[in-house]
């Protein structure tokens, strides 16, 4: 059971430069889509993308549109074409990835030049999409019958881009959705990363936790969400999402941007930082000690808090390479007391440049963790009893078999180094003892403060020489 102990948070150290993925990883990864083409007797595959949705593009080319829209054309030859916009033109992936770009300025801002590109369908069709071409298209998510009819057909593309498809190939079921290939929740080439991939996720969650931890540390009465902002520091990593820092009753809207609220003690608190590879959230109560609590929230709170820590436990010690989703799901769920809280997403997702690929973590999930995988500990507690109260240890690991460690070793010492740090410093001060493939990549691995005022103060899982308070 959850003790709430006096623990030092190491200082795990951080990375000097970022892991880069060579060219030739961007190569292997457009041969292994043109085999999944094959498998699915697909022609061509069109993957589109934007300023929000621009992971899959940029694992296949490191672009991602800045300002505005790209489509990426593949053929199952390995022909690669790619639209862009007038300032995609500026910002290319290497040519080694992609020679053929084109400019098409329907992708560009409104009142930007439009006299210089030639019209969709010509370029389109002078890929070779025609009658008979079957099409899969690549967004950022896909469907089941149950929720749109015909899965296959449903689009996230733009009306005119998925018409024109669908009008070029002969038929609406030529074109279809082909996003399962990246995003599958078992074998999406998107949820098994490379080495150098997973080095670059730790470096993400290095930036990510020292933000968080930065910003935990100036928690005074007084200080604004605004002046808090500041300490969520990216080190030059694209976001995966806005800075969430929310007090009071903002703390139940937890997606909140950082506003004029200033902090007060007795309240809730949540924070939640994410760059490309990683994000990191804590939430709880802006006090010192259980005293500073409001009376009627005082025992619920702590009980709450501290079943919701058992819960996070019990999700990192079910992480292992062959675990079924389905028994994570229920070691999970066997940990949550009902009366006092309820989930409010999937316990836990896949995590990548995009904060939440796909979620295998279901009751009836028949996926399987592979070496490679990346998973964010992404439980969030909804409270069952009086008032408003918020926890939350939200932070990244990564999954490697004995084979991806040794590489991870070799390739990346430091990397290495910092991952076992944290594994030890969870197992034998937090009381959480992880599987050898459970890799943490952030630095405040499982350190959860329920009174945010004394961060000395965190919460133990497990039994051991750990004595509560």
């Amino acid at each position: 059971m959850a003790a709430i102990c006096r623990v030092q948070l190491p200082d795990f150290g951080r990375p000097s430069e970022l892991p880069e993925i060579p060219v030739a990883e961007y190569l292997s990864r457009l041969a292994q889509v043109t085999e999944r083409m094959a498998r699915r007797q697909l022609d061509v595959l069109a993957v589109y993308a934007d300023r929000e949705h621009f992971a899959t593009l940029a694992y296949l080319t490191g672009l991602d549109p800045r300002f505005e829209e790209a489509l990426l054309l593949l053929d199952r030859s390995g022909a690669r074409r790619l639209l862009v916009g007038n300032e995609g033109l500026g910002y290319l992936p290497d040519p080694a990835v992609v020679k053929d770009v084109v400019l098409f300025q329907e992708f560009s801002l409104m009142g930007q030049p439009r006299d210089r590109s030639r019209d969709l369908r010509s370029l389109l069709a002078g890929f070779g999409i025609g009658q008979g071409t079957r099409v899969g298209c690549v967004d950022w998510k896909y469907y089941t019958a149950a929720l749109v009819g015909e899965a296959l057909t449903a689009l996230n593309l733009p009306a005119y881009l998925a018409d024109l498809l669908r009008d070029l190939c002969g038929s609406r079921q030529a074109v279809q959705n082909a996003t399962d290939i990246f995003m599958h929740p078992q074998d999406g080439l998107r949820v098994v990363n490379s080495t150098a991939q997973l080095a670059q996720f730790e470096f993400a969650g290095c930036v990510a936790s020292e933000g968080v931890r930065t910003l935990l540390q100036h928690l005074q009465p007084g200080v604004s969400e605004r002046e808090l902002e500041k300490y969520l520091d990216g080190r030059g990593l694209p976001r995966s999402c806005h800075a969430m820092v929310g007090f009071g009753e903002k703390a139940a809207r937890g997606l909140a941007s950082p506003g004029n609220q200033r902090l007060k003690a007795g309240q809730p608190y949540t924070t939640a930082f994410g760059v490309w590879g990683a994000l990191t959230a804590r939430a709880g109560m802006l006090a010192g000690r259980a005293e500073d609590l409001p009376s009627g929230l005082r025992e619920y709170y702590l009980d709450f808090s501290g079943n919701y820590y058992d819960v996070v436990a019990a999700w990192y010690e079910a992480l292992r390479v062959g675990a079924r989703c389905r028994d994570v799901f229920a070691a999970v769920s066997a940990r949550r007391n009902p009366a006092l809280l309820d989930f409010a997403l999937n316990p836990g997702h896949y995590l990548h440049l995009d904060e939440w690929v796909h979620s295998p973590f279901d009751k009836d999930s028949s996926a399987v963790l592979v070496s490679g995988m990346a998973l964010q500990s992404d439980i969030i507690p909804v409270g069952r009893g009086p008032g408003l109260v918020c926890a939350n240890a939200e932070d990244g690991v990564v999954l490697a078999d004995a084979a991806e460690r040794r590489a991870l070793a070799e390739q990346f010492p430091e990397c290495w180094q910092r991952m076992q740090a944290r594994r030890r410093f969870m197992a034998q001060t937090l009381g959480i003892v992880l599987d050898d493939s459970v890799l943490p990549t952030g630095n405040i691995p499982g350190w959860l403060p329920p009174l945010a005022l004394n961060p000395e103060l965190a919460f133990t899982a497990g039994s051991g020489d750990r004595r509560p308070l």
